[in-house]
């Protein structure tokens, strides 16, 4: 009587006997959890190195150990006289857009283009180091000199004006001269997002320029430098209740750089299930792979049991040589997924404003060892169970007719708890655990759809009429022939291909938004900082300017919600997805009517000739989210000091004809008497555009000018990159694949072999081999990409409409591209099987037989 105590030891000696026969049969099974592996490894090393990186260059990106930022205008003397007392340094910098400008009749030509101007004081920074071309101190590049302040640009400013180091820049009432040009700025973080290149001044000049007006769009940042004994949290509250209406924005280093840490931790989690993704693609491979790999043991396996092997001998027999291989293959993807960062940091580095911290990071590959491990268990048992759930004298019979083992229920069990502590771990793991609980949900729902769609396949298969084409009823006799790969390569590669389908739909649609459909509604101009006794005079130069055919202004403060329904907003319960509200300042107005563009959904608008207390119409998509109903309050912070409003209207914003809208509009009353600036949008003539810049520029320095089409394109670019990133991360998925289809035609090579035999030995050439052939793996290819092509859409469809809430069009060019690349692969590896079966010997093989 055998036991397991002695099983598992003969166990082991009969996997490390089989092992010596090389790794033939597991190239595939090697490569799939190679791949997925390297995927998860190498992003969670990755993004590891990245948030390392942040932490480590905390201070030169937060500009010191604590920032305090206020929006408008700028801290009072008590205020400013309490920070320099409770700090050891203290900065100030001031940042705004503005016009850049040659000056008149400078070389005969004059240009201008918006700039994010920023003027910084003696002290700064605190932290890092400006990089400066050609070299030489901010003293010397920004001070004044022979009467002419300096100034140091983004290369993108001299390339716009066409001017060199050396030449004037005009910004509002001062003419600075360009001393140098900025190689990196310690404290401005990655933005997505810009509306003009960095241009660096001294701080006391700015009044010079007379852009600093009341109610301008000025922020104005405060870097300290706490003593060594001054707890950051404890400080913080001090400097609150100290000035409990400042309104101001207090980060310190657990907040140095948000925006950035969120984009890594949401990139992070993405690319991570993308790399599970490929891992469950590639178990499909790996199911394959075994199930190959038993089916040529099968004499092995027989042998075993009629010399008395009991069934889990000869199952922990090749599971071991199964989990030794798997090793191998996480192994080397370990290896290949911590090396990621080594190559991919320092490009990082170069793109991104701090050091990425390449190093060796445990957690992460930990992390994709146990997902490479419950994979292969996943895939695997349900093969190895079956093979020692099938008795000696079938085993034998299998060579002429394969008989179905009957699966035991440890083995459904098993399978089962693999595939549970595998989306467990992918939603554990995740920080934004909703999302990835419906991305397992997806998974498993696409996984169905496709065994569904590939079960229907081969159902219509059996059932087609019968082609009177020898080569084209041969083709559909083998897409549902015993054996046929028809299974496993519509499940595995129409998987990845519905990702690229949707992926394409979707830029696709949003391009289509962007540049086709915004345009025709959107305004030629956003015109920014206009002064309140400018108003009029701007107002009339633009409706007399030649090509404009409407003109909106609008007054505009910005402000930042602090509380919801008394309730501080930071121990208020905001959804993820509105929670961009709640986190900064937002644009805010008043008006006495309802916005031309918007409509009031619940509620009612106030009285043009109101006048009581503060009321505001909210948007309706952030009033359903957070559950605020009219009658609730909001109490906003604007210039520093706190208004609660009472919510009186909900309403429905169309934000896609680019037109002027927030999210909050006040009614007339406190807003209307605050220092405030305006907001006009103009539209004009696509001709006129650069003559109404430099018109409306000429006559008011400190109005900036906004180009739609300019922002247009950029969101335009910024989408095309962000498209470009994902369809290579998601390409991951269809590598996995490919090496699926690549697996199934290696494992049905046997099959072909004897196949094209009996074909030459009744008479058919290799062109009517190889033309049947093809035919089957055309007509699999082509079906595979047509059933992703409508998963894909669908997909797509709700992503654009229900998430998005955007228009969908079906665009057939990006599906067509992906149906023939599918087809195009599946042929190519197709015929590489062919041709090798073609190159065999019929002789050989029939005296054999």
């Amino acid at each position: 009587m055998s036991s397991l105590a002695t099983d598992l030891p003969l166990a082991a000696r009969l996997a490390r006997r089989e092992l010596r026969g090389g790794l033939k049969g597991f190239k595939i099974f090697l490569a799939c959890l190679l791949l997925g592996v390297a995927a998860i490894a190498g992003v969670g090393s990755l993004s590891q190195a990245m948030l390392q990186g942040l932490n480590n260059d905390g201070r030169a990106l937060l500009g010191g150990e604590m920032e305090v930022r206020l929006i408008h205008q700028a801290a009072t003397d008590d205020q400013l006289a309490y920070l320099r007392e409770n700090t050891t340094r203290l900065s100030q910098t001031t940042d705004l857009r503005a016009m850049g400008r040659t000056p008149a009749g400078f070389d005969g030509a004059e240009g201008r283009t918006l700039v994010e101007l920023k003027g910084v004081d003696a002290a700064y920074p605190l932290y890092g180091a400006v990089g400066l071309a050609p070299e030489q101190t901010l003293d010397a590049a920004l001070g004044r000199q022979d009467g002419q302040w300096g100034a140091l640009v983004d290369p993108a400013v001299l390339n716009k004006l066409g001017l060199d180091v050396g030449d004037p820049l005009q910004l509002g009432e001062v003419t600075y001269e360009i001393r140098g040009t900025i190689t990196r700025e310690p404290d401005r973080a990655t933005r997505a997002f810009t509306l003009g290149p960095r241009v660096l001044v001294r701080h006391q000049s700015l009044a010079e320029t007379t852009l600093v007006q009341p109610g301008s769009l000025v922020y104005h940042h405060y870097r300290l430098d706490l003593p060594d004994s001054v707890d950051q949290a404890a400080f913080k509250q001090r400097l609150n209740a100290r000035f409990p209406e400042a309104g101001w924005r207090i980060r310190g280093l657990d907040n140095a750089a948000p925006g950035i840490s969120r984009f890594v931790e949401r990139v992070t989690l993405f690319m991570t299930l993308v790399g599970l993704t490929s891992l469950l693609v590639g178990g499909v491979g790996v199911a394959n792979a075994v199930k190959a790999y038993l089916d040529g043991k099968r004499a092995t396996i027989a042998t075993f049991k009629c010399l008395g092997a009991p069934a889990r001998l000869v199952f922990f027999t090749y599971l071991a040589q199964v989990l030794a291989l798997a090793l191998l293959g996480i192994a080397l993807g370990l290896v290949l997924g911590a090396a990621i960062p080594l190559v991919g940091g320092p490009i990082l580095a170069n793109r991104l404003n701090f050091d990425v911290a390449v190093g060796v990071y445990w957690q992460p590959l930990a992390i994709a060892t146990v997902f490479g491990l419950l994979t292969t268990l996943a895939f695997t048992l349900w093969p190895l169970a079956r093979a020692q759930g099938i008795p000696a004298a079938a085993l034998f019979r299998d060579v002429v007719a394969q008989q179905a083992a009957r699966v035991p229920l440890w083995a459904w069990a098993a399978t089962a708890a693999s595939a549970l502590a595998l989306a467990g771990l992918a939603v554990l793991n995740a920080d934004e655990r909703t999302f990835a609980l419906g991305f397992v949900g997806g998974a498993v729902g696409a996984l169905l759809a496709f065994r569904l769609a590939a079960a229907g396949v081969i159902w219509l298969a059996r059932r087609a009429p019968r082609a009177r084409r020898p080569g084209l009823r041969l083709a559909v006799t083998n897409l549902h022939r015993p054996g046929a790969p028809t299974g496993s390569v519509v499940m595995s590669l129409g998987l990845g291909l519905t990702v690229l389908v949707a992926i394409a739909l979707i830029e696709g649609n949003l391009q289509r938004q962007v540049t086709e459909q915004m345009p025709d509604q959107a305004p030629g101009f956003y015109f920014i900082d206009i002064q309140s006794d400018q108003l009029d005079a701007f107002t009339q130069t633009v409706r007399d300017f030649p090509g404009v055919s409407e003109v909106n202004s609008v007054p505009m403060l910005r402000g930042r919600i602090v509380a919801v329904d008394g309730t501080p907003v930071d121990q208020a319960s905001i959804p993820e997805d509105v929670r961009w509200v709640f986190q900064g300042d937002r644009g805010i107005t008043w008006a006495r009517t309802p916005p031309d563009n918007a409509t009031i959904v619940r509620g009612d608008w106030w009285p043009a000739d109101y006048s009581g207390q503060p009321l505001i119409s909210l948007d309706r998509e952030v009033g359903e989210k957070v559950g605020l109903e009219p009658g609730d309050t909001l109490t906003v912070n604007v210039l520093g000091r706190n208004i609660e409003a009472e919510i009186a209207n909900w309403r429905t914003i169309e934000w896609s004809d680019l037109q002027i809208n927030f999210i909050m509009i006040f009614s007339p009353g406190m807003l209307s008497n605050a220092p405030q600036s305006h907001i006009a949008t103009v539209k004009i003539d696509p001709a006129q555009e650069s003559e109404l810049e430099k018109t409306v520029n000429a006559q008011f320095p400190n109005v900036s000018a906004i180009r739609v089409k300019d922002v247009l394109n950029r969101v335009g670019e910024i989408l095309s990159n962000i498209a470009l990133a994902v369809r290579s991360t998601a390409s991951i998925t269809v590598l996995a694949g490919t090496l699926v289809l690549a697996g199934a035609i290696a494992a049905g090579h046997r099959r072909r072999i004897y196949d094209s035999v009996v074909l030459k030995v009744l008479g058919a050439t290799k062109r009517d081999i190889t033309g049947a052939f093809l035919l089957e793996y055309g007509l699999l290819g082509l079906v595979t990409a047509l059933i992703a092509a409508v998963i894909g859409t669908v997909a797509a469809w709700v992503v654009m409409t229900e998430v998005m809430q955007g228009e969908f069009a079906i665009l057939p060019m990006a599906i067509a591209g992906t149906v023939v690349a599918a087809t195009a692969v599946t042929l190519a590896f197709g015929f590489a099987g062919t041709w090798r079966a073609l190159q065999q010997k019929a002789a050989p093989l029939l005296r054999n037989e």
